[in-house]
């Protein structure tokens, strides 16, 4: 346990442990995006979607009790890279101990990827709270049509997830707030992933190319299907 702690406080044990939760982090984006996608499919097949998350794990987990597992994991997972990020960003502030230090002597690459991993991920966190309290509490972002929340209980449990889409982004700023957000979830998921490969040791002049390649696979794919959801209802495309 010392030994992890002692790795921990240097800035490769932070890199390691932002690399590790930003994994995880992104294996959620990606699955919860092609879940969600099934709302083009139409309000049977996205509400049928929500009712057989509670099922996974079964029969060794009962009714939900696996997805408060993934829950639970994702919360640590985004505190820890929040954390991470935050106190390697102080660790390397107070390395430098000039202005030219910061000004000059870092190259204007590492600076944009720094500046833009930083406020985009700020932007991030906003987005999760909001997103929290838009489409799982329904407590803000919603019109005339209003928040429907589930009805029944345990397995008789009906849910409104599509309505809740559709009215959810029916409300223009809401939208294109989402969007705005998402462009800043594939700026961080470019750099990212990109840090990521360079951490764990798997990036070389040879496999550069590669995995900016796919980096940028990831990040276009992940903006571009969000990005698709409200730009579908707001065009009517969808609702």
């Amino acid at each position: 346990m010392t030994g992890v702690m002692t790795l921990y406080r240097t800035s490769i044990g932070k890199k390691v442990v932002m690399a590790v939760t930003g994994l995880i982090l992104l294996g959620f984006v990606v699955v919860h995006m092609i879940g969600n996608l099934k709302v083009f499919a139409g309000a049977a097949a996205l509400n049928e979607y929500a009712y057989h998350l509670r099922l996974l794990g079964e029969p060794i987990f009962g009714y939900e009790q696996f997805l408060w597992i993934a829950r639970v994991v994702l919360l640590g997972a985004v505190v820890m890279h929040i954390v991470s990020a935050a106190q390697l960003t102080i660790q390397n502030r107070n390395s430098r101990s000039t202005s030219y230090d910061q000004s000059k002597g870092i190259q204007p690459a590492y600076r944009y990827a720094s500046y833009t991993m930083r406020w985009g991920g700020i932007v991030i966190l906003l987005f999760i709270i909001f997103h929290l309290l838009h489409f799982t509490f329904g407590f803000v972002g919603y019109g005339s049509g209003g928040f429907l929340h589930p009805e029944g209980a345990g397995y008789n449990t009906t849910f409104y997830v599509y309505d809740n889409f559709i009215n959810g982004f029916r409300v223009p700023i809401v939208s294109i707030f989402y969007m705005i957000a998402m462009v800043a979830l594939a700026l961080h998921i470019y750099h990212g992933t990109w840090s990521m490969f360079q951490t764990l040791g798997l990036n070389g002049s040879r496999t550069d190319g590669m995995w900016r390649g796919l980096a940028a696979v990831l990040a276009l794919a992940v903006g571009i299907g969000n990005i698709s959801m409200p730009l579908a209802v707001l065009t009517g495309i969808i609702g």
